[in-house]
Parts: C-alpha cells; sequence; structure tokens
C-alpha cells in the first residue's frame, strides 16, 4: 500500500509504542490515506475525475499536513456519509483514526502549530447486543469438537474449550506458551501489551491434559518449542489456521458461520458467565482484559430476557377487563 514517510513513523509509533494490534494499525493507516486523497483532490491538487487509488500520496509532509483544518476534516467526514454512505460506526472509526494521528503530529512530535482533529465530533453510534452461542448450542459445539475423528481433535477441542470457558482473544490463545500455565492458571498477554491472570477450571484443565499428551507425539521445530498450540508442521498455529478450525467446527454443529466466528465465542463465554454465573460486572471487566467498564457493560443486556419474565409473571398479566 502506498504511503509517505511521517505516516510510517506514525504506525510504527502504534505498534511499538502503544503496542496496537497489526489489524487495528492496518485500518488506521487506510482510514489516513483515505483523507489524504480526498484533502488533495478537494484542493485542486489532482484532476477531479482522478480514481482515488491513482492518487499520489508520496509527496505528503509536514507542510500540506499543517495546511488541514477542522473544516477539512468536517468535509471529509461529510464525504464519507454522502458519497460513500457510510454508516455512523465506519465513520466514528475514520474520526478516531485521524484525532490520533494528528494528536501524534501535535502533541507528541510538535511538528504541527495546531490539531484540527482536536473538536473533531464522533458520530453516535447505536449500541447493538452482542451475538452469541446458547447454552445448548455452546454444548453442541463442544461435542462436535469432541467426537471429531480428526487427527488434531484435541488440539481443537482444548482452543475451543479455553474460548468458550476463558473468553480470551485470538491473538492471546495463539500467543499461549507452555511456560504460561502455572497449574490452575493462565497468563495471557493482551491489547496494549498489558498482561492479565486467567483462571482455568476443570474443563479447561482436562482439555488441557489431553492435548499434551497430544502434542507430545508431535516433532515440533526448534522456534516454536514453547508454544502451547502447533500445527502438524510442528510450528505454532496461524491466526488463519485457528479461524478456518472454528469456522469448520462451527458447520459442523449446524451454527451459521456468516452470524458466528471466533470473536463470537469470546462474547459467548461473556454472556454465560453473566447470565448463569452470576459474575460481578467489576469481576467480568477483569475476566476479559477490557480497559472500561462501559465496553462490559454490553453484557448486560441478558437482563431483558429477565425483566421482560418478570412482567409476564404479573399475576395481573392475563387480566381481561371484557371477561
Amino acid at each position: 500500500m502506498q504511503s509517505f514517510p511521517i505516516l510510517e513513523q506514525y504506525c510504527n509509533y502504534m505498534l511499538a509504542a502503544l503496542g496496537r494490534s497489526e489489524l487495528t494499525v492496518k485500518e488506521y493507516r487506510y482510514d489516513i490515506l483515505c483523507f489524504v486523497r480526498f484533502f488533495k483532490q478537494d484542493h485542486g491538487m489532482v484532476a477531479k475525475d482522478t480514481a482515488e487509488d491513482q492518487i499520489d500520496v508520496s509527496d505528503v509532509d509536514i507542510d500540506l499536513l499543517s495546511k488541514v483544518t477542522t473544516d477539512d476534516l468536517l468535509a471529509f467526514i461529510i464525504w464519507l456519509s454522502r458519497s460513500r454512505k457510510q454508516s455512523n460506526a465506519s465513520r466514528a472509526r475514520h474520526v478516531a483514526s485521524l484525532r490520533s494521528f494528528f494528536k501524534y503530529l501535535h502533541s507528541k512530535k510538535h511538528l504541527i502549530e495546531s490539531n484540527p482533529a482536536y473538536d473533531l465530533e464522533t458520530p453516535k453510534i447505536g449500541r447493538r447486543n452482542p451475538k452469541y452461542l446458547s447454552l445448548d448450542q455452546s454444548r453442541e459445539l463442544l461435542k462436535v469438537a469432541y467426537d471429531s475423528p480428526i487427527e488434531s481433535s484435541e488440539r481443537d477441542y482444548c482452543m475451543l474449550t479455553l474460548f468458550l470457558n476463558c473468553g480470551m482473544r485470538l491473538s492471546e490463545l495463539r500467543g499461549i506458551d507452555t511456560d504460561d500455565i502455572h497449574g490452575t492458571t493462565l497468563t495471557v498477554i493482551g491489547k496494549g501489551n498489558k498482561e492479565r491472570t486467567i483462571y482455568l477450571n476443570d474443563a479447561c484443565l482436562k482439555a488441557l491434559d489431553d492435548w499434551y499428551v497430544k502434542r507430545e507425539t508431535i516433532k515440533i521445530k526448534p522456534e516454536a518449542g514453547k508454544a502451547l498450540f502447533i500445527s502438524k508442521r510442528g510450528t505454532r498455529i496461524s491466526d488463519d489456521m485457528i479461524q478456518i478450525t472454528i469456522k469448520r467446527l462451527l458447520e459442523q454443529a449446524g451454527i451459521d458461520t456468516r452470524v458466528y466466528s471466533v470473536h463470537k465465542l469470546r462474547h459467548t463465554a461473556a454472556t454465560l458467565m453473566y447470565k448463569y454465573g452470576h459474575v460481578d460486572i467489576r469481576n467480568l471487566q477483569m475476566i476479559l482484559g477490557h480497559q472500561s467498564i462501559s465496553t462490559t457493560e454490553i453484557y448486560t443486556h441478558v437482563d431483558d430476557e429477565q425483566l421482560q419474565k418478570a412482567i409476564e409473571s404479573n399475576p395481573l398479566a392475563s387480566f381481561n377487563p371484557d371477561k
């Protein structure tokens, strides 16, 4: 992807200093490039009919970025809405990208005199309830994985068990080393390179024991010696392979993979803990590794079902004045 030097410096800063994921940095880079191309076209630096991907950004420097105003940013957000028909959620991400980038230029590197994104408002986003598997679906999914005749069944069942019981992210599970497990606890590295402890229940410990037995039969490459989950080639399992594995198991369990994915297993674990385990919201925040309690609060949507049942159980619920 075409870029310019200061953007690459910013992306490296995001990765190394802030510990952002590669996916997040990729999205931010895309958003900033999109704005820069819009800016050049809007200010007549290229012909109006130039295709977006044909707009050269390699010449973008601090002199050009210093000319950006809040009005330019607002014009870009409006353009995303009207021309691109982007949702509030998509435009909110662009706003977050621009805020972060110009804050870096102004407050961190002191390359521009003022921050044009300082007062840029974020479009309102309606909070959607997270998609999650029911308890019965979760049990069926685990049964499918456990009964699978394929060679990697112990590994796949163990990964699925950790996802559904511990609510960890894909990157956290992939990064687990054998020495991260200490008896009934597991240490993972989450977002922002933050370390947290996860407690392992009996199901997790049993799945791990079965996988360890199978893992001993695999010829593991030296560089993957400590990796908990190994591919058949003896390397640390990849993100893609984890996603492919979970998708296959979901399909075998008759679950729609257009709706459910690896990340939905995290939602499922959180919802089941809250709904059936009556886990305190603060404790759930710690288990999931959320920085803000407001992120964890999306799982309190399950109370809606209890509220509906309470209303329906009211003795006046069946009262009919015509009878």
